[in-house]
């Protein structure tokens, strides 16, 4: 391959990723190109470019998927390379040879080679071909359903059905007896139609606790691929991961090297050129019996987790798929490799404590100060808009340490330090997963959030007392902002919505930032120490003594109006720091925001997304946890179940129609019409 250098560099994604690709091309000396669609005109990974090209389509997501707008966007930028990032077209063998024969440098393995592992299928059968160990399975090219149900009958249960297009958990399915079976498996053909445009799956095997650990690997086009260690990537749910870290904490040198060896031998059987990661699930006894490791699939792209290899290895993994890319050869042979310290990634997504994905408006974000043992990626700005179109996670915090306590400390210490208000995040689920003792002992497996999700719910009496004290603290805030401006001696009555708890008192100034409270018969004298707002957002300082036990705390609390019209606040520091609430003035909701909140019957939407099937209809008899309707939102489906037996009154959305959380979906007959008929 000649030597062939980028000047110019057109970034095929969005966000963080974005972002992080521009940080490296620039630091080389290349211009960048970043794409857009409308309504990121503004976004950061816009202004960071030298310039950027507008992308078109009938969704957001149509636009950066669209192979010909995206090359054609490319050319027209003036651009040499593209680097496609990750998600999007990133996988796309048709994509890749597409801005070849454009005349463009793809940054990215060549399009035989992803045609090769690209689909599980034949990525599994070239697997087999060159001794990478393999789950017995299904992965034939008949796809009929009785086909499908005959190997599943002759390779026993449990079994895994997975998409054979596509990875990051969509179009995966586990089936422990058979009466799951047709479910199931019409649920992942429908997810991986949605995701991958194919329905196509294969069969496996299932490990019911296998550790996920993947191999990073590199290839030039000179002959030359080595691996850079492997990442732990156990703590996930739905098959997307949460946590990954670097090195994994059961892996020992032999293992790597076998597992390593594997991942090279497969690398090369594809003609791979570029960076790209190869996916196992492993058995590895804690009484230190022989671990077994079996091939799952390869990701012809860079991953997300990608920075914890780069903190443990020294090695910017951007910048050497930039210089495979022009035809250099790798700077390192496996032997210089060296690993030294740890690190753990977190992802901060969009999504609530179920680890639904849910949208909204930035209305503040608090970051913490970098330092030699934190690392963070994310395109976050205030205002900035997470969409329905687009993957939940909003950015990476990455922990990095002498050793996994350390970085697990410096991760910690981030997540604490973080606030993102306006909408809700997976942050404080993600201190709390941390904060687990089997999770510091690495005593983990990929089944193992979803075994202990009991365990992640947030602390509901801490959070009502945190309520009681915001709702006290923010009386001074909130006066204002309906037009008290002048010290009235008089109480004013107070009216909160936490939630489903409903806080009543009055608060009363009785001196120059000072103010009695009572809430929720608790009360409260309070001390402003510091205060700050600018426009709907803000922070305080304050201490506040308790009636009756006299005793006084102090805490900073951040906060900020959503569009929902309801206060975000988190506290920063003292006794509830950490502690997020969302308080809604209720001298500010309408009647018809109160009706929303619904009653018996009522089936409402659990997040954004867009209604893929509609399986009930008035009429028909349901019976509790029985499936009324399929959601897509953030590319994975969630189906809502009725909460009781009943019969259907009126089903109020239609297959296709875009929805928002609390939309109410289905209305069940009352009680005595449905007893009458």
């Amino acid at each position: 391959m000649a030597a062939r250098p980028i000047r110019c560099l057109f970034i095929a994604n969005r966000g963080e990723i974005a972002c992080r690709i521009q940080r490296t091309a620039q630091a080389m000396g290349m211009r960048t190109v970043a794409a857009y669609t409308e309504g990121e005109e503004d976004a950061a990974h816009v202004r960071m470019a030298d310039a950027a090209v507008q992308l078109h389509g009938s969704t957001p997501t149509a636009a950066y998927l669209d192979v010909a707008g995206v090359v054609a966007a490319a050319l027209r930028a003036g651009a040499d390379a593209v680097h496609p990032g990750y998600g999007f077209l990133s996988e796309r063998d048709a994509f890749a040879q597409a801005v070849l024969d454009a005349g463009l440098i793809w940054v990215g393995p060549p399009p035989e080679a992803m045609r090769a592992l690209g689909g599980k299928a034949q990525a599994k059968r070239l697997a087999m071909a060159n001794a990478v160990p393999c789950l017995p399975g299904y992965s034939d090219d008949d796809q009929a359903d009785e086909t499908l149900q005959a190997a599943a009958q002759a390779m026993g249960y449990p079994i895994m059905i997975k998409a054979v297009a596509g990875g990051g958990g969509r179009g995966m399915r586990l089936v422990r007896e058979p009466s799951e079976w047709a479910a199931a498996l019409a649920s992942a053909r429908s997810e991986a139609s949605t995701a991958f445009g194919c329905a196509d799956v294969l069969l496996e095997r299932a490990l019911l606790n296998p550790r996920h650990i993947e191999l990073q690997v590199v290839a030039d086009a000179h002959g030359h691929a080595i691996h850079l260690g492997e990442r732990e990537c156990s703590l996930q749910r739905r098959h997307q991961k949460v946590f990954e870290e670097a090195p994994s904490p059961v892996v020992d040198a032999a293992l790597r090297t076998r597992m390593g060896e594997a991942a090279v031998r497969l690398a090369q059987a594809a003609g791979y050129v570029g960076v790209g990661t190869v996916e196992f699930l492993a058995d590895i006894p804690g009484d230190g019996g022989d671990a077994a490791f079996y091939f799952m699939e390869m990701n012809t792209r860079l991953q997300v987790e990608h920075p914890v290899t780069e903190a443990i290895t020294g090695i910017d993994l951007v910048a050497w798929q930039l210089k495979v890319a022009q035809g250099e050869p790798l700077p390192l042979s496996q032997d210089q490799v060296r690993w030294s310290g740890h690190a753990i990634e977190a992802r901060l997504c969009a999504e609530d404590d179920a680890f639904l994905p849910r949208t909204g408006t930035l209305a503040d974000v608090v970051t913490p100060a970098l330092h030699a043992g934190l690392r963070l990626e994310h395109a976050m700005d205030l205002g900035g808009v997470v969409s329905p179109y687009f993957d939940s996670m909003i950015g990476k915090w990455i922990g990095i340490g002498a050793d996994r306590a350390e970085a697990m400390r410096h991760l910690e210490q981030a997540l604490s330090q973080t606030a993102v208000l306006g909408l809700p995040t997976n942050r404080a689920v993600l201190t709390r997963i941390l904060a687990q003792p089997d999770v510091r002992a690495a005593d983990i497996n990929i089944a193992w959030l979803q075994a202990h999700a009991q365990d992640l719910l947030a602390d509901t009496q801490r959070q009502s007392e945190a309520a009681r004290v915001m709702a006290a603290l923010l009386v001074d805030v909130q006066g204002r902002s309906q037009g008290h401006r002048m010290g009235l001696p008089y109480a004013r009555p107070l009216t909160w919505l936490h939630g489903e708890q409903r806080l009543q008192g009055q608060w009363q100034m009785t001196g120059p930032a000072q103010h009695h409270v009572v809430v929720d018969g608790h009360s409260f004298s309070v001390s402003l120490r510091a205060s700050h707002a600018e426009g709907r957002r803000g922070q305080l300082r304050a201490r506040w003594t308790t009636a009756g036990d006299g005793l006084s705390h102090e805490g900073e609390l951040r906060w900020a109006r959503g569009d929902d019209g309801a206060w975000h606040a988190q506290f920063m520091s003292g006794p509830y720091a950490g502690v997020e609430c969302s308080l809604h003035d209720q001298a500010m909701v309408s009647q018809a925001s109160g009706a929303s909140r619904g009653g018996d019957g009522v089936t409402r939407a659990p997040c954004n997304g867009k209604v893929l099937r509609c399986l009930v209809k008035p009429g028909d008899a349901v019976k509790a946890k029985d499936t009324l309707l399929v959601i897509e939102s953030m590319k994975l489906e969630h189906s809502v179940y009725a909460s009781a037996d009943g019969v259907v009154g009126q089903v109020a959305v239609s297959e296709g129609q875009q929805v928002s959380p609390g939309q109410v979906l289905v209305q069940m007959q009352a009680r005595e019409a449905a007893t009458t008929e």
